[in-house]
């Protein structure tokens, strides 16, 4: 197994409802381990920064407005298959479809208000992490 990088938000839905030690529980059984934290909030520019390649789809707007709600928690994961663990330990993006013991199954509000966000590739985990943590930021 390849250990790995990945990158984690856990959304304002979740952090409103004060569950960051919640979801870094799940996170941590799971076997991955949190190399960088840190709880920020996030301008205009920055979420629309984050989520350009989605600039065209209808969702792009509320979702920049959901991200800047309120403090969202930045980490960036490491562990065997790190992106793929993460995703399967997230869930289905609908929470009513994710599996049981899973943080969006666990802990989502609904198909936009889901808790987390992961990396869905190599490529995105580097860009991500790139774009949100310096390199002396990342222990491990």
């Amino acid at each position: 197994m390849a250990i790995e990088r990945t990158f984690s938000i856990i959304k304002p839905d979740a952090t409103q409802r004060n569950l960051t030690g919640a979801i870094n529980a799940v996170i941590e059984k799971a076997g991955l381990r949190i190399v960088a934290q840190k709880r920020v909030r996030w301008t205009r520019a920055q979420a629309e920064k984050f989520y350009e390649e989605h600039k065209a789809r209808p969702f792009y707007g509320e979702l920049c407005d959901f991200m800047t709600s309120g403090p969202i928690v930045m980490q960036v994961l490491e562990g065997d298959n790190a992106i793929a663990n993460y995703r399967s330990v997230m869930g289905a993006t609908d929470p009513k479809e994710a599996t049981e013991g899973t943080i969006r199954k666990l802990f989502a509000v609904s198909k936009g208000e889901n808790s987390s966000h992961g990396s869905d590739s190599a490529a995105s985990a580097e860009r991500e992490i790139a774009l949100n943590f310096r390199l002396d930021e990342i222990v491990g």
